[in-house]
């Protein structure tokens, strides 16, 4: 179950856009935007070898990673125009091997606030089989104006 929100931004979404554009992390790891609503955002992420480690799984590394990226936009979405949003901690639990033709982080705001934001990201596999969750994030993100 989602929450519903109001952003603060009524263009929430093209600032969105242009911040994940310039994400060369996700970039390397292939990640694209799913969906973009108020206090959610889903990211993609194809498998690729390249990430795996030693047992061909995709790296617990990258599935952090586009989780991290997932609640930190989810959370950016309700922030006004002139703030951005960094992690100030997460915590992720690992709940089978990442083995999946790509995976999908679905992130949403659990509680917004004013300094602090907190948030959800659950990570499926995506392709031809079942979609199985994999991981689950609880994250915690610190809103703060835009250093110019």
């Amino acid at each position: 179950m989602s929450n519903v929100f109001t952003p603060r931004d009524p263009a929430y979404e093209e600032r969105v856009r242009e911040s994940f554009a310039r994400q060369s992390h996700m970039a390397t790891l292939g990640a694209s935007i799913a969906f973009i609503a108020p206090g959610q955002v889903h990211l993609a992420m194809p498998f690729a070898p390249q990430f795996c480690q030693q047992n061909g799984f995709l790296h617990a590394g990258a599935i952090t990673s586009v989780a991290d990226s997932a609640n930190g936009y989810a959370a950016y979405t309700l922030t006004p125009p002139d703030t951005d949003v960094l992690a100030v901690e997460f915590k992720i639990n690992l709940l089978a091997p990442a083995k999946g033709a790509g995976f999908l982080a679905c992130a949403q705001v659990l509680r917004p606030g004013r300094t602090l934001t907190v948030c959800q990201a659950d990570v499926y596999t995506t392709g031809a089989s079942d979609r199985v969750l994999i991981a689950t994030m609880l994250s915690t993100i610190i809103v703060r104006p835009i250093d110019r």
